[in-house]
């Protein structure tokens, strides 16, 4: 009967993530479709990476994957489905491995539950279900982390019977939390957290094994990673508000964290609204993860190291970008497997509120699969609304979603057009095509230089997202 339940949840998480799996790519996304098109193995290293800001790895098995399925658009995302999925059964083992130790020790320690509702929370998870349908880097990266935390907690459990830990499972924990670390850097403040923990508890012979792996990998990335540091701080310089995009550490950008872990990336109006109902959810999520911290001391010791992987990460990452800016939630998508592990263990005892967390969660994750305002920007009826046979201007480093929609279109760099420099006006068209997408960003104000320029708005269309204006003059 259990083995039933356990097929129907990962059944059903998996029909759900196929809702809409075919909507418009958006610019990250069209930009891996870019990169795995033009780029062999070799020059996604080479040529591509030293631009980006993320480790090739996930690039490089993008590349393996969509030379055997194509580049379309449920193809780019099913990675991220599966590996959404296969999270979700490293979560139930992880549950398992608790249950398991515990027979094998005291009964007292017993304390994480059905190990069945850590992964239902987690695998209905608003913000989790609009990853897995994500052609990111993100899922790839929660899923090594969360195996790397299979093995951490392995590795506890024996250390704490007073067993000697094997050598195969020091290995995987530390390949597995390379592997994170090499497909996204941000990885690092997880992996940081555990490696403390590790020297905490005196486990040592774990912790320095696991650093010589990671120090390994980042040995053999440093010479890429140190090309990316230079020209991020280029960016950041040449473009104005490229900050605000990256997540600077404020109030505003940590309270969202628990906001979008809790209610996922939807967002509506009025304001007031969606303040008080995200912000009466997430008291919920947060109240159900803190109520049941008390009673068994081994339940208790079990809630603060959760606690403190959830938390230390975030801490590192809020001091992290008063230097270098990237205090944004999905960029800690990886700590709710460990949100999901804590909540079923804070709601064992709790079968309503249990019962209240997955229809909620449920029921976010259905408003954005089936609502399409929610969805991601709309560049495919974007592109088959343009004008045919015109020059299209935007800002060139973010038309990957034009691209791939149109790989035929002429664009015309959009910083150009407006720079008072530009050739003189007779060089300019009489009639021109703007997308103003990322404008902002780079301090443009459009309209206002087109203006300027004798140009009028004749025509203007919005889509999900977006907007294309149409501007002339005489």
């Amino acid at each position: 009967m259990k083995n039933k339940i356990i097929f129907f949840v990962f059944l059903l998480a998996f029909l759900i993530r196929l809702i809409g799996i075919n909507q418009s790519l958006w610019l990250d996304e069209a930009t891996t479709a870019r990169v795995v098109q033009q780029y062999n193995y070799q020059e996604i290293i080479t040529k591509f990476s030293p631009n980006d800001f993320h480790p090739p790895l996930y690039y490089l098995f993008m590349k393996f994957w969509t030379n055997i399925f194509g580049y379309s658009e449920v193809a780019l995302r099913f990675p991220s489905i599966i590996f959404s999925l296969l999270t979700g059964w490293i979560i139930y083992k992880i549950c398992r491995l608790r249950a398991s130790f515990a027979e094998v020790a005291t009964k007292a320690e017993q304390g994480f539950g059905e190990p069945l509702w850590g992964v239902v929370f987690f695998l209905f998870n608003p913000l989790i279900v609009y990853y897995s349908q994500e052609a990111r880097m993100y899922m790839a990266t929660t899923f090594f982390l969360t195996i790397a935390f299979y093995y951490f907690e392995k590795m506890l459990r024996i250390h704490k019977l007073k067993f000697k830990s094997q050598n195969r499972d020091i290995l995987f924990f530390g390949i597995f939390a390379s592997l994170g670390f090499l497909t996204f850097y941000g990885s690092i403040f997880l992996i940081m957290a555990m490696f403390i923990y590790l020297f905490y508890k005196k486990q040592y012979k774990t912790f320095f094994i696991s650093c010589f792996i990671l120090l390994v990998s980042f040995a053999l990335i440093s010479p890429l990673l140190y090309h990316q540091l230079i020209n991020s701080k280029i960016a950041l310089a040449n473009v104005t508000h490229w900050s605000l995009v990256l997540g600077k550490a404020n109030f505003k950008n940590l309270l969202l964290i628990p906001i979008k872990f809790s209610i996922g990336r939807i967002d509506f109006y009025p304001k007031w609204i969606y303040y008080f109902i995200s912000g009466m959810w997430t008291l919920f999520i947060f109240f159900s993860l803190f109520k049941n911290l008390k009673f068994k001391i081994e339940n208790l010791k079990l809630k603060i190291l959760l606690l403190y992987l959830l938390i230390f990460p975030l801490f590192l990452g809020f001091i992290v970008s008063f230097f270098t800016p990237l205090l944004q939630y999905f960029r800690f998508l990886y700590l709710i497997p460990i949100m999901s592990i804590l909540l079923s263990l804070s709601t064992s005892d709790y079968a309503v509120r249990q019962g209240l967390l997955v229809g909620g969660f449920l029921l976010f994750s259905l408003v954005y699969l089936l609502i399409p305002q929610f969805h991601r920007e709309d560049w495919k009826s974007l592109v088959k609304s343009l004008p045919n046979n015109k020059p299209v201007y935007m800002i060139l480093a973010s038309s990957d979603p034009l691209k791939y929609y149109n790989s035929n279109l002429e664009i015309k760099e959009l910083t150009r057009l407006c720079s008072l420099g530009y050739g003189g006006q007779s060089e300019l068209e009489k009639q021109i095509t703007v997308i103003p997408y990322t404008a902002e960003i780079y301090g443009i104000d459009c309209q206002k230089i087109l203006q300027g320029k004798n140009y009028q708005l004749t025509n203007k269309k919005s889509f999900r997202g977006l907007i294309w204006e149409e501007y002339s003059r005489q």
